[in-house]
């Protein structure tokens, strides 16, 4: 996968800004698409015109168990999210439902990559190659059961 970087340097970025709660109620993805990280970056839709991939810090996706958070993100073109750590509900409604890639990196790889940047994730090699720095950095391996989940697009199309 290849793509442009919006990085935000930021922890404990919420559902709430991720997908504030009058929102909630919508049900087609792209209505949903619209109101994307509406809490915080007011930017976001035209910075996602040419870019497919959020760098963050810790704990991304803290707050409520809402899969509209990665829902929105999905359908606004975000195809993968590196950062420092995820709040697990959040890790795991993006895989089960085949909505997001949640890479987490360590700090040096977050410092590293910038706005703009453009990335090459190759999940079977566990390797980040940032094409505009002519840098590569390693990712945490997917566990072995959620590298199958992945593979199979999604929890619901994974047979044990």
């Amino acid at each position: 996968m290849k793509g442009k970087v919006i990085k935000y340097e930021q922890d404990n970025i919420d559902t709430d800004v991720i997908l504030p709660g009058p929102y909630l109620k919508l049900h087609e993805h792209s209505e949903l698409a619209e109101h994307a990280m509406e809490g915080m970056d007011p930017d976001f839709h035209s910075k996602v015109k040419n870019a497919n991939i959020i760098v963050t810090g810790k704990n991304f996706g803290c707050g409520s168990s809402r899969e509209h958070a990665p829902i929105a993100l999905s359908a606004s073109g975000i195809e993968a999210i590196l950062a420092l750590s995820f709040a697990r509900i959040f890790y795991r409604n993006s895989v089960d439902g085949a909505y997001l890639l949640p890479i987490e990196i360590d700090e040096k790889t977050y410092s590293s990559i910038s706005e703009n940047d453009e990335l090459e994730i190759d999940t079977s090699k566990n390797e980040i190659k940032n094409i505009t720095k002519n840098q590569s950095y390693s990712m945490k391996p997917f566990p072995d059961l959620i590298g199958k989940i992945i593979a199979a697009g999604g929890i619901f199309k994974y047979k044990p």
